[in-house]
């Protein structure tokens, strides 16, 4: 008894709370049933073994949790007068219920399903209602019962109008009782929606949920869904059971701070909450019995653990704790009050038979009262930190008084001495203006030694040597060859052996000779060449002696920038070049190979930032004429730039370079060098992608 209590306190909001009291009306049966899993096949077989064991009083089913089919019989007191009589298995959420009794020497069954459409049944009720009749040959009749939940079953035989007088008074209830939850409901959302508070909203999910939870219990879902939504009729008692438990001790952990009274112990109502949810996705994938099993157990543990933290909570001195304890207490009178009637403690009546009902909706009304006797306590506090509030701004003010008059002297004297260092500044502005200049020539004569550096003294002579002679040198060997030919020709016609001539060309690799001599000969004629190329690039950069404006090739100036910019490139670095036909352009050439020189400079480092010694980096050069001017676009794929460093980009002095790498006058020098040719600078650039700048110039530069 001890045991079957246990099991019933824990697992009742999974369990059924429909239990039809009997009456003079009713017929008193003999219930009995087989242990649970017993492994019976067929009705056959059941009535040969006839292990019917377990007694059950007061005509009701009390078992626990069976995988398999539950099978028991009731026995009428005779089998006369059945006319117009009906069976009624007041446990509306049983998977499938079947009935076996004897009629003209054969078996007869019925058989009702918890998703056969209500309306559609024999007798048109939520609970499931069998109907009998007169040709019953014996007072026995046998029944199978499927189910996923606890077995606690109801079992009554009363003529139909008593049952449909029973059943229309169950439904009154219930829709009184829905009615009041669902008033509750809207007036606590309405009430969320103009404070946001949280406690409303875990509030409403709440009520919600147990209403859901109670309609499921009673049959209501089940009768008002349509076929359609089977899968939530079957799933409902864990769903909404499971939901109801995770919504309360959300709003639990909102109402009584739970959070600030209990520090990390709070975890513990998150864990209660991880096995509602685990005990959902068990029901969704039809693993019922595990699923119902975790509920009963996070039920039950869920209960005492709520019930001492609410307690603890409010000894604390939390006003919050105390409606809460006083609501919980009432819902777990009810549960206990539902319990005790089950097994005979007290009186079955319309108030042990609806407790849970009564319990909750009750829990419900003076949950609403706490959370309107919170918004006073609120208010009340506000009042007070405003009160607060202003006693602090009315002392701030005066002290703000007392210090103007102080800080009136202070910012007079402070006046006197900002216009003095200001007379300072201006001093120094003008010397820094004077150094900005001297350091922007340095800048460019240090970029004009590093174009030059490479060449050496009178290099172009010697290179010039080198280039011209290497043809006559190529010819002259080549009549060398002849010579040699033409003399072992001669030695042969003559009669003379040439075995020595041949051997020592065998020893000396002779044809090898020959081609090694034209691949070094080949070898140096393109060195020359490319060396050519170089100090022509040099001297095009450089146009140190080209101080006027002049008409220039621009595509030409890029192309002499990146020969003396090569060694930078190394093998990692691929240049892309795009070049436009162009109409030479008035310029002063030498500042603009300047420009090119910074801006492919910074794009080298900026790849090289980003790439290290991996490959992948990416200079990109377009030229292109656009309406009268001159388009020139050079980006790069390096480490881009961020906002902040674009708004400072042409500041002189500005860097972001290790100290020793740059001086920050390169893009200072370049913003210069455009707007002296009336050209402009756009910048695109984002942080880890990579840079483009766009230059534009006109074709003609303004005379006059």
């Amino acid at each position: 008894m001890v045991r079957l209590i246990y099991n019933k306190f824990w697992g009742i909001l999974f369990s059924i709370t429909l239990a039809i009291s009997v009456n003079a009306q009713d017929v008193q049966l003999s219930l009995y049933s087989y242990p649970l899993n017993s492994n019976i096949n067929s009705i056959e077989e059941a009535v040969q073994k006839n292990d019917f064991a377990l007694v059950h009083l007061h005509n009701l089913l009390n078992l626990g949790l069976s995988d398999k089919p539950v099978w028991a019989k009731i026995i009428l007191p005779n089998s006369e007068s059945l006319n117009n009589k009906v069976i009624q298995v007041a446990n509306p959420n049983l998977d499938e219920v079947t009935i076996y009794y004897r009629q003209n020497g054969v078996w007869i069954t019925q058989t009702l399903k918890e998703t056969d459409v209500v309306k559609n049944r024999p007798f048109p009720d939520q609970n499931l209602v069998f109907l009998l009749n007169d040709s019953i040959e014996e007072a026995t009749i046998y029944f199978r019962i499927t189910a996923g939940e606890q077995l606690l079953i109801p079992f009554e035989v009363a003529d139909v109008a008593v049952i449909r007088e029973k059943n229309a008074n169950r439904d009154s209830i219930i829709y009184i009782y829905f009615g009041v939850m669902l008033v509750m409901f809207f007036y606590n959302f309405f009430i969320y929606l103009n404070t946001k508070d949280r406690n409303y909203l875990y509030y409403v999910l709440y009520i919600l949920f147990v209403t859901l939870t109670q309609l499921t219990f009673h049959g209501f879902i089940n009768k008002y869904l349509s076929p359609d939504f089977n899968y939530i009729k079957t799933h409902s008692v864990f769903l909404f059971g499971a939901l109801s438990g995770i919504a309360t001790l959300l709003f639990m952990q909102e109402f009584i701070s739970t959070k600030k009274y209990l520090g990390r112990l709070n975890y513990i109502i998150t864990f209660f909450v991880v096995i509602d949810i685990v005990a959902i996705i068990l029901a969704a994938f039809d693993s019922y019995q595990l699923s119902y099993t975790f509920v009963n157990i996070n039920a039950g543990l869920g209960s005492i653990i709520v019930l001492l933290i609410a307690i603890y909570v409010a000894i604390r001195g939390n006003r919050s704790a105390y409606f809460f304890l006083l609501s919980w207490t009432v819902f777990l009178s009810s549960v206990i009050i539902f319990v005790l009637k089950d097994y005979g403690a007290i009186e079955y009546n319309l108030l042990s038979k609806y407790a849970l009902v009564y319990g909750s909706a009750l829990e419900v009304t003076l949950l609403s009262i706490a959370l309107a006797d919170r918004i006073n306590i609120l208010k009340k506090d506000k009042l007070k930190a405003q009160s607060k509030a202003l006693e602090i701004a009315n002392e701030n003010s005066r002290i703000i008084k007392e210090q103007n008059v102080l800080l009136e002297q202070k910012v007079i004297e402070r006046t006197k001495s900002l216009t003095e260092t200001n007379n300072n500044l201006s001093v120094a502005l003008d010397t820094l203006k004077q150094a900005q200049s001297q350091l922007v020539e340095a800048e460019k004569m240090a970029s004009l030694g590093q174009l030059t550096a490479g060449i050496a003294h009178e290099i172009n002579n010697p290179i010039n040597f080198v280039t011209s002679n290497v043809k006559p040198l190529h010819r002259d060997i080549a009549e060398l060859y002849k010579l040699q030919e033409k003399t072992e020709e001669y030695i042969q016609n003559s009669g003379i052996t040439l075995e020595p001539i041949i051997q020592y060309k065998s020893e000396i690799d002779y044809e090898y000779l020959k081609t090694e001599l034209n691949y070094l000969l080949k070898g140096i004629h393109e060195g020359s060449v490319r060396t050519a190329e170089i100090v022509k690039g040099l001297r095009i950069f450089s146009r140190v002696d080209e101080i006027d404006i002049k008409h220039a090739d621009i595509n030409e100036g890029l192309e002499s920038t990146i020969i003396i910019i090569n060694n930078q490139l190394g093998n990692k670095i691929a240049v892309e070049k795009h070049y436009g036909d162009l109409p030479l352009v008035e310029c002063y050439p030498g500042k603009l190979n300047q420009v090119f020189l910074n801006l492919i400079s910074n794009g080298i480092y900026a790849v090289k930032e980003k790439f290290k010694d991996e490959v992948g980096g990416k200079i990109f050069i377009k030229t292109e004429v656009e309406d009268k001017n001159i388009k020139i676009t050079i980006a790069d794929n390096g480490t881009g730039m961020s906002e902040s460093t674009k708004s400072k980009l042409f500041e002189p002095f500005f860097t972001t370079k290790p100290v020793g790498d740059g001086t920050g006058l390169g893009l200072s020098i370049v913003y210069n060098t455009i707007k002296k040719h009336n050209g402009s600078i756009d910048v695109n650039s984002e942080l880890g992608f990579g840079t483009t700048f766009i230059l534009t110039i006109p074709q003609q530069q303004p005379h006059g």
